[in-house]
């Protein structure tokens, strides 16, 4: 802050003291979100949300020339890196207790890790003066931070410990130069450089897909849902990230599956759902009771034949597929339709509850139940 001459300085404390209640209290409003903005999302703590969605709006005073940051986009990073804080305490102010440090970068092949990072921060962030460690909701590395790092919550300080910090430094990461995020590629090449592993960015953007579907309520892909419908497939995906459990899930919710799947796969030991329990619990939120198989659910409803195309399906409809799609007994996996080609379903041992494009191969039709 500029210092002036006697009331002229006091006249500006005051007006700047003001401004800045103003500003606090513009965040910590609880008015209806602006576009793009949801008021809350299952499973992430209102607080980190907030510096997510405050961090999308901002960045384009930090890098003007990238585009389409969204909120979800920092979601999906920040579930993978640190599940949101969970476990943590977030303060008004955003700063994180205690704070989060990976494992130590000695190359003791601890976290995976078998390189040797040397200090860069003399400990000032990770607490450790001999090697570096990450640091923080985002998982900065130190030297990462001191050019990336930023001071979103206004505060005079760039804390990698702090949720509007870390949520605009990763931001400002993630845009490099000026990326547009909203091409796939692109967004692909960011969330690699955050970490080189192809594995890492299929499940940094799986995330990044069920939140920018979530927010509200409201199903996106495909356009407005509305009705039972929307109830249906909100109840889907909000169960995103679910374990498969073959067996697994009724009207309830997720429970233990049994055992075996054709492949050999136990649920017996996963609580979870498989692809018609999906459907069953999805259903009952509308008070809708579907038989437990997926080859029965297709006599529900008004039958939709493969032959009609996936352009024939709405939002809220089953989705089938058929070892031998002219025939509904060989029927073997259920989703729900998303709409724009999407579907929401458990699809297999070893994945979770996600969304997904509606396969090709084996498309049998659908049904319509409401």
């Amino acid at each position: 802050m500029r210092k002036l001459g006697c009331l002229a300085a006091l006249a500006a404390l005051v007006a700047c003291a003001l401004a800045v209640m103003v500003l606090f209290a513009a965040r910590s409003s609880s008015k209806a979100p602006a576009p793009g903005q949801v008021a809350a999302v299952a499973g992430i703590p209102a607080r980190m949300l907030a510096a997510y969605q405050a961090a999308a709006v901002s960045i384009g005073r930090e890098v003007p020339r990238c585009t389409g940051m969204t909120w979800a986009v920092l979601a999906g990073i920040a579930k993978i890196e640190s599940d949101h804080a969970a476990g943590h305490t977030v303060a008004a102010n955003g700063d994180i207790t205690p704070r989060i440090l990976g494992p130590v970068l000695n190359g003791s092949g601890a976290g995976g890790n078998t390189t040797a990072v040397p200090d860069s921060d003399h400990g000032q962030f990770d607490g450790d003066a001999s090697y570096d460690r990450a640091v923080g909701p985002f998982q900065f590395l130190p030297s990462t931070w001191q050019t990336s790092g930023r001071d979103g919550n206004g505060d005079g300080r760039r804390d990698p410990h702090n949720a509007d910090d870390a949520a605009l430094g990763a931001a400002v990461y993630l845009c490099g130069d000026g990326r547009n995020l909203a091409d796939r590629n692109q967004l692909r090449s960011a969330v690699y450089q955050y970490n080189h592993s192809q594995a890492y960015v299929d499940e940094v953007l799986s995330w990044v897909d069920r939140y920018a579907q979530l927010g509200t309520g409201r199903i996106t892909v495909g356009g407005s849902v509305h009705g039972g419908a929307r109830t249906v497939l909100d109840a889907a995906l909000q169960k995103s990230g679910v374990p498969y459990s073959w067996g697994g899930g009724d009207a309830s919710g997720p429970t233990r599956g049994v055992c075996c799947s054709p492949g050999g796969s136990s649920g017996a030991g996963i609580t979870g759902f498989d692809c018609s329990g999906l459907t069953t619990y999805a259903f009952a939120q509308v008070g809708v009771s579907l038989p437990r198989t997926a080859s029965a659910q297709a006599a529900v409803g008004r039958r939709i034949p493969a032959s009609a195309g996936v352009e024939a399906l709405q939002p809220g409809d089953l989705v089938f597929f058929a070892y031998n799609p002219a025939s509904d007994a060989t029927i073997h996996h259920v989703g729900i339709y998303m709409g724009g080609g999407q579907m929401v379903n458990a699809a297999r041992p070893g994945t979770v509850v996600r969304s997904e494009q509606v396969w090709l191969s084996g498309f049998a039709g659908g049904a319509r139940l409401l």
